[in-house]
């Protein structure tokens, strides 16, 4: 299984910007996939998930109303499309497929497939 992320780059507070992640090597429209992100000194932490099937979504409360996850099983592809970017949403953002149980669907315990990470960097 691999997760291929991309979409990352350099940005100012308050631009929009969407992230990618295609995957490969497992039948996508089965797993669940998340958005996490981890900034320096800090750990990875929850954004988005989507679950498989009924697509519902989840967020975490720092980017609800301005990040949308979303998914193309035609593709085998996640995206985070991020708006009103903060300073503070600067991290290495991961995608993950899993299986989750509804209780994990918002843990890294829930995903058992990583991608590699995208830098984002909101200056102010």
């Amino acid at each position: 299984v691999q997760l291929q992320a991309s979409g990352g780059g350099l940005v100012q507070a308050g631009d929009s910007l969407r992230l990618s992640c295609t995957a490969s090597g497992l039948t996508f429209s089965r797993y669940s996939l998340g958005w996490f992100r981890q900034a320096p000194g800090k750990e990875r932490e929850f954004v988005a998930s989507i679950r498989w099937g009924a697509d519902n979504t989840y967020y975490a409360g720092s980017v609800k109303g301005r990040f949308a996850i979303s998914r193309d099983n035609a593709k085998d592809t996640v995206y985070l499309q991020m708006r009103s970017l903060k300073p503070e949403d600067t991290a290495v953002y991961y995608c993950a497929a899993g299986t989750p149980i509804i209780s994990q669907i918002t843990e890294r315990s829930g995903f058992r497939h990583w991608g590699q990470g995208t830098q984002v960097t909101v200056s102010s």
